[in-house]
């Protein structure tokens, strides 16, 4: 197994990147924005996954451990393939996954480009015995539903997920409750 990598980017494509290691040249599916981060000549070190097809070997990579084990943890969920772990982790980075599955929040999921309603439900519901506090991760907030209708908003507005996320924390904790101050404010972030 291929667990990580450290070279040199040759080439930056869609959702991919070539890695020139020891002189071959390794093509890497990455989130993303990892692909708006480098550029051809950069060093580069990934932690990887190598998915192993009777007609094909596929090598992701990841900014972090992390990322990686929510890759896994989306692969274990039926019904998700790696071009959509990908995806998945392209518009939620792993905290925003694992707050919407401790917070059951399926809809955070449907918003991301190929998850539906049902395979949004499937994710949360297969992950949250897997993501417990045996693991090291502390309970957190559920996001109250002003605060929910904002992120939609946002996303509406052209936002990605992550970015309404980093609005929405963004916001004072003594800012009023209605949805108009709380995405005035969380607009302000943009500017």
């Amino acid at each position: 197994m291929i667990s990580s990598l450290s070279g040199s980017v040759s080439q930056v494509g869609e959702g991919s990147l070539v890695v020139e290691v020891g002189g071959f040249g390794l093509l890497v599916y990455v989130p993303d924005p990892l692909v708006d981060q480098v550029s051809p000549g950069g060093q580069i070190f990934l932690h990887t996954y190598l998915i192993v097809r009777q007609d094909a070997l596929a090598l992701y990579g990841f900014e972090t451990i992390e990322g990686r084990d929510y890759f896994v943890l989306l692969l274990g969920v039926s019904g998700i393939g790696p071009r959509l772990a990908v995806t998945i982790l392209s518009s939620l980075d792993p905290e925003s996954i694992r707050r919407a599955i401790v917070t059951d929040q399926a809809e955070v999921f449907s918003r991301v480009p190929g998850v539906g309603k049902k395979t949004a439900q499937k994710i949360v519901f297969s992950l949250q015995d897997k993501i417990t506090k045996e693991e090291g991760f502390e309970p957190i907030a559920a996001m109250s539903e002003v605060d929910s209708e904002v992120l939609s908003a946002l996303v509406a507005l052209g936002y990605s997920v992550v970015e309404a996320q980093a609005a929405l924390q963004s916001i004072p904790k003594d800012a009023p409750q209605d949805v108009e101050s709380r995405l005035r404010l969380a607009l302000a972030y943009f500017s």
